[in-house]
């Protein structure tokens, strides 16, 4: 089937070669940092190892991406071309978190997804010298997601769906529309936790930091903003 909207209008043309479903994802995660297969199907795990694949080619094929191999491993990075797709997907997340943020289906809540989310954008320099483990367990996420361990020592971070035997910091124990409410700015920490939906055990002086430490997406003061002017937080 021709997916071409038979135009030469550059809108139409650039649509045709980045609109396609999953694209726009890949080339978030791109931007975000990931740079292996296996990390980009991480930031977008619904989507089929072998469509992955076809996008990434197709993505290479218009000059987007590019491709290096050292040995069996393939890492993927984005051209000037594709680095020039920052400032639109930007726009593009902040335009969803002023418009759209509202509450969220259930078919969107990804623990997966939230969790690598997380990892990739806690705030490093607010954490201690010492390693911090915390341990977030998931009351209501799909099988085989409800544990999780994130790890952070010597200024990384590291995302565990096993548990890695280290002496935990802080247990987050939580429904996974609460935590993600959280992190995507359309609830407060102070409100989850009133309602229950989230606690956190652990050393009182570490529960105080959590928020500190793990931060909010991106795109979270936008919707933050929002609500505010609107008269809906902060709650």
């Amino acid at each position: 089937m021709d997916n071409s909207y038979g135009q030469f209008c550059t809108v139409a043309r650039g649509a045709e070669a980045l609109c396609q479903q999953w694209t726009p994802l890949i080339v978030r995660e791109l931007l975000c940092g990931s740079k292996r297969f296996n990390d980009l199907h991480r930031g977008v795990p619904r989507i089929s190892t072998s469509l992955l694949v076809q996008r990434l080619r197709h993505l290479e094929e218009i000059g987007v991406v590019r491709r290096s191999a050292g040995g069996k491993v393939r890492d993927y990075s984005l051209t000037e071309a594709g680095e020039e797709l920052r400032p639109i997907v930007m726009a593009l997340g902040h335009w969803g978190a002023r418009w759209i943020g509202s509450r969220l289906r259930d078919d969107q809540l990804d623990a997966g997804f939230l969790m690598w989310d997380i990892r990739r954008f806690v705030q490093l320099p607010e954490f201690p010298p010492h390693p911090v483990v915390i341990h977030f367990a998931f009351r209501d996420a799909r099988p085989g997601e409800g544990r999780w361990w994130l790890v952070v020592e010597q200024g990384t971070s590291d995302l565990c769906r096993d548990d890695p035997g280290r002496e935990l910091t802080l247990i987050v124990d939580c429904t996974v529309r609460a935590l993600t409410e959280v992190w995507t700015g359309e609830r407060t920490p102070l409100e989850v936790l009133r309602t229950q939906e989230l606690r956190v055990d652990g050393a009182a002086r570490d529960a105080e930091q959590l928020w500190r430490w793990l931060g909010t997406s991106v795109f979270a003061p936008t919707r933050r903003t929002v609500l505010k002017l609107h008269g809906e937080g902060l709650r």
